[in-house]
């Protein structure tokens, strides 16, 4: 199993409506690409200085193929609408895990 994880900050004042369009449109699509077996999100029990707190989003596949596939096919578009509707209010990475 791969766990391809996607750690983003996001100002507080903007948390729940990017929460709510995360679960409502950008996690739907990603799951509709048929890639992904699961996912899941988590809150970053921390507190951050900046004004910002962290999510990480967790995307389950069964082949590292597919991550490649979506990385390359799917989520340049899906972050351009990301991009647009949290322009300089968020920051995100990206990590790539095997399960062993």
């Amino acid at each position: 199993m791969f766990l391809y994880n996607v750690t983003v900050g996001i100002d507080k004042e903007l948390e729940a409506d990017w929460v709510q369009w995360m679960k409502e449109q950008y996690v739907p699509v990603v799951m509709a690409t048929g890639m992904f077996v699961d996912w899941k999100m988590y809150k970053v029990l921390h507190d951050q200085e900046d004004g910002s707190v962290s999510y990480s989003v967790q995307y389950f596949a069964t082949t590292i193929e597919r991550v490649v596939q979506f990385v390359e096919q799917v989520e340049p578009e899906l972050n351009k609408a990301h991009q647009q509707r949290y322009r300089d209010r968020h920051v995100a990475f990206r990590t790539l895990l095997e399960e062993v």
